[in-house]
Order: C-alpha cells, then sequence, then structure tokens
C-alpha cells in the first residue's frame, strides 16, 4: 500500500495539470469537475487504504525499525519532523478540496458553466492544488528519508 499511495501522489500532480488544461484552455467544466471528484475520490480510497495498512503492520516506526539497517536517533527525529510538515498538508488538503468540490457541487449550474460562485472557486481551487502539492512534495520526502535513505 505504502507503494502505491507513493506512486498516487506522484501521478495527481499531473493528472491535476491536465483537470487545469481542461478547464482553463479548452473551457470543458464537465470534463474538469468529472476528473476533479475522480480524482478525489481515489486519493480518498488510497489514502483510507494506507492508512489501515500501516496501523496493520505497527505504524511507520514498526516498518522502519524491522529494515536491515535501522535508522539513527537523529536520523528518527529528522523523519518525525518531516512527518509532522506533512501532516499539516495531508490534513488540511481533503479539507480545503472537500470544500472546494462541495460548494461547486451546491452552487455551480448543471451542467457546470461560469457563474457567481466561480470566483471564489478558482480561489479555492488555486488553494487545493498548492495545499495538494505541498501534500505530494512532503509525502515524497517522508517516504524518501523513512523508507529509502
Amino acid at each position: 500500500m505504502l507503494d502505491f499511495v507513493v506512486t498516487a501522489l506522484v501521478l495527481i500532480v499531473p493528472a491535476l495539470l491536465v483537470s487545469l488544461y481542461l478547464v482553463k484552455v479548452k473551457r470543458n467544466y464537465t470534463a474538469h469537475r468529472n476528473l476533479q471528484l475522480a480524482l478525489a475520490g481515489l486519493l480518498l480510497v488510497a489514502v483510507i487504504a494506507f492508512e489501515i495498512d500501516i496501523r496493520a503492520h505497527g505504524g511507520w516506526r514498526a516498518i522502519v525499525g524491522a529494515r536491515e539497517s535501522p535508522l539513527s536517533a537523529e536520523q528518527i527525529e529528522t523523519v518525525k519532523q518531516t512527518l509532522y510538515v506533512h501532516l499539516i498538508f495531508a490534513i488540511s488538503t481533503p479539507l480545503l478540496w472537500g470544500a472546494t468540490i462541495a460548494l461547486a457541487l451546491n452552487r455551480m449550474p448543471k451542467p457546470p458553466a461560469p457563474c457567481e460562485h466561480s470566483r471564489l472557486h478558482k480561489t479555492l481551487g488555486w488553494l487545493s492544488v498548492i495545499d495538494l502539492v505541498l501534500t505530494s512534495a512532503t509525502g515524497l520526502l517522508f517516504y524518501y528519508r523513512a523508507f529509502i535513505a
């Protein structure tokens, strides 16, 4: 599951770029909405499965502790600090992205098109993208420091 989530974190950023291309260049609001819903759903399922799997194996410390060459106390501290920074973004992302999606589903016309809500949606959308990119970057850094380095 860990490798699956890492792969998802790598692939989510290009998929977001495709979604932005669909809405900004192609003006295909329906495809943008559908891709956003699919990405949010897939990432939610991946993260839930990951959390269940990590806890079933005793947490990240147990996995790291079972390695052939365990991390030093200093390395563990660096990994923990990286995890704490990652968690800031990992917790805020679903809240912000979820609010962005929920508001859009409630306030955007069907089929989706520019409207009064578009300005707020654009702001929330960019904040969500930034948050998700930071979640991905810090998640990959945590993965590297905890499981590869």
